[in-house]
């Protein structure tokens, strides 16, 4: 299934939304112009994480120089507990278990089709005069199919 987050327009970097579709909560986050999401539950204790604060990599190529990356952790909020926002793992130690992460995807609003779903909608057996549409804007899409675990 695929659920639509929000326009990319209105979904400015460095920004996260949290969406929820039925059971499931996944955070999305628009770390410059690349979008990524992860389940919103930690699997250390089941904290909230993708509301826990957000922090940026270095990276040296020598002594005495280093870069400030873009931010790509977030630590749960109950725990401290960190994960890399770009695939889900983990970075307290080896064989600790990695959050899960889905495919995300920006889609103009014309491609977007049957398999999509807008959580804010609620479903019914509503009947309504229809005209035709013309989209011009693109939306972040989050893919939730199953995806092989970072390990």
């Amino acid at each position: 299934m695929k659920i639509v987050v929000a326009k990319v327009s209105e979904f400015p970097p460095g920004d996260r939304r949290i969406v929820q579709v039925g059971k499931r909560s996944i955070g999305v986050f628009r770390i410059g112009e690349r979008f990524y999401a992860l389940n919103n539950y930690c699997p250390h204790q089941g904290g909230p994480l993708c509301l826990g604060r957000t922090a940026p990599t270095t990276s040296s190529s020598r002594p005495g120089e280093y870069t400030v990356n873009e931010d790509v952790f977030v630590a749960c909020p109950w725990h401290g507990w960190e994960y890399d926002v770009t695939t889900g793992q983990s970075y307290l130690g080896p064989g600790e278990t990695p959050v899960r992460s889905y495919g995300v995807s920006v889609a103009p609003g014309e491609a977007l089709g049957g398999d999509v779903k807008f959580p804010d909608r609620v479903p019914g057996p509503y009947v309504a005069e229809t005209f035709e549409v013309h989209v011009e804007d693109d939306y972040v899409v989050v893919d939730t199919t199953a995806r092989q675990a970072v390990r």
